[in-house]
């Protein structure tokens, strides 16, 4: 059950217009790694958990957050809208200087299509997309990717923060990396004690039999590159990450095979082949003559 109160986690509004930044600021509302993707992400990983307890909880609890972070930033939008100037044309020349401003970065269809508010998409126009969303249900899987969803948009609200001046919207920015500092930190906690409480363990799936994978190569560090300094890196040599071998470094691959050759189709779907054209005519309309699949 989803329950709104009418109030914001943290105050958003912006000292003055502003339609190129509500622009901008789209991306963290609706781009790849925005308030959208993350608040979906930890909602559908709640709703597909398998055990009940902290995990759960800890899901469903910064999932309802990230759907107030939604609400700050479109509300913020509108408020960038709301006295932005329509402007008018003149010999299809833009005569008002904001107006002008579409040509350099503003987004139309805030105008047109959500009459001066702010829309799911990205700072390109593009609709926000499920095809974000990471919800495997395998936790430590999905907590890494969680790590890097918060890596990614504070990254991104870091960068900017330093694209306006506008100490309204700064405010809220600062506290939106504050939060995002701490979903790293806790997404990174949250693996750990993964691990602590033995849960899942390193690599992923930690439950597949690692005897059943080709464990020749499970820790080659395989240089497809004429670059030579990877040798020196910590996954060239040494104890693996996960514990369960030896990293070994190697220019180039270790395994080779013969290339099978080329297929051959059914021929009534028309792929170029060695066999006559005249051949495959015929052989299709006797495929078809026999109901042959």
């Amino acid at each position: 059950m989803f329950f709104h109160r009418q109030e914001l986690q943290h105050k958003a509004t912006p000292d003055r217009p502003d339609a190129v930044y509500a622009r901008k600021l789209q991306e963290v509302l609706g781009g790849q790694y925005g308030e959208i993707t993350v608040a979906m992400q930890y909602g559908f990983q709640a709703w597909n958990v398998h055990l009940p307890g902290k995990y759960r909880d800890l899901l469903y609890g910064i999932g309802a957050e990230e759907f107030g972070h939604v609400e700050m930033l479109a509300t913020m939008i509108a408020q960038l809208l709301e006295k932005a100037p329509l402007g008018v044309t003149e010999d299809a020349v833009q005569a008002d200087p904001t107006v002008a401003a579409v040509i350099g970065g503003t987004d139309v269809q805030h105008a047109i299509v959500a009459g001066a508010g702010a829309r799911p998409v990205d700072s390109n126009g593009n609709p926000w997309t499920a095809g974000y969303v990471t919800a495997s249900g395998n936790l430590m899987a999905d907590f890494h990717s969680n790590a890097n969803a918060e890596m990614q948009g504070r990254l991104q609200v870091a960068r900017l923060y330093n694209m306006t001046e506008d100490a309204g919207v700064r405010d809220l920015l600062a506290f939106l990396l504050a939060r995002d500092t701490m979903h790293q930190n806790q997404w990174l906690a949250a693996i750990e004690e993964l691990k602590e409480d033995g849960l899942e363990q390193l690599p992923v799936p930690s439950n597949f039999p690692q005897a059943q994978e080709d464990t020749d190569v499970s820790y080659q560090y395989l240089n497809f590159s004429d670059g030579t300094e990877a040798r020196d890196g910590r996954w060239a040599s040494g104890p693996s990450t996960d514990g369960n071998g030896e990293f070994s470094y190697h220019q180039g691959p270790t395994t080779s095979a013969p290339m099978p050759p080329p297929t051959t189709p059914d021929p009534r779907l028309y792929g170029t082949t060695t066999t006559p054209n005249i051949v495959e005519k015929v052989a299709g309309k006797a495929k078809d003559a026999l109901r042959l699949d």
